[in-house]
């Protein structure tokens, strides 16, 4: 009688575990899941990129986002920054590209914020690119997370916040076409 073939044996053995671990489907409770402010510092860049008004986010493992605010809104930086109710990209160390709901005000006028980069080892300057033109700012603007508003921060008093709302960048073009 023929001994039995010890890889046969083997071979049965990571079929079973293949096919009871394919059956077993884990549940996994995250009971405090790490927010997108602690995510950001993880691929160095700082948390303040974005405003305070995050509801949910989604990161897929190429590095895909899409991050949700409450509403549309305006956080002052060295510029005035508007930030679309969905910001989506592609997040990596130390930059994300891709990018599509911020804007950045520069002269009365509107323009998109494709990319932002950090100096890889750190600096103290964090890169917009917006359209062909890169800007270098301090990072420490951005370092903590800063609340969002929805008016013009007038510097006469409130009268301005009482007046003037500021106009979203899409209100900007669409007064543009009819014109």
């Amino acid at each position: 009688m023929a001994s039995p073939n010890p890889n046969t044996h083997l071979g049965l053995s990571f079929l079973s575990l293949f096919l009871f671990l394919s059956l077993f489907k884990p549940t996994f409770s995250i009971q405090d899941p790490i927010s997108v402010f602690e995510i950001l510092p993880k691929y160095g860049l700082p948390s303040g990129l974005l405003p305070n008004s995050v509801t949910n986010y989604t990161l897929s493992y190429d590095g895909r986002f899409i991050v949700l605010l409450g509403k549309p809104c305006y956080i002052q930086f060295e510029y005035l920054v508007y930030y679309d109710k969905q910001i989506t990209g592609k997040l990596s160390y130390g930059s994300i590209t891709d990018l599509k709901g911020i804007e950045v005000q520069r002269l009365f006028l509107w323009f998109n914020v494709d990319e932002i980069k950090v100096d890889l080892p750190p600096s103290d300057s964090i890169y917009f690119h917006v359209g062909i033109i890169n800007k270098k700012l301090d990072v420490d603007q951005f370092k903590t997370v800063h609340s969002c508003r929805n008016k013009v921060s007038g510097s006469c008093g409130g009268f301005w916040n009482q007046i003037l709302e500021l106009p979203t960048p899409t209100d900007d073009i669409q007064m543009l076409i009819t014109e």
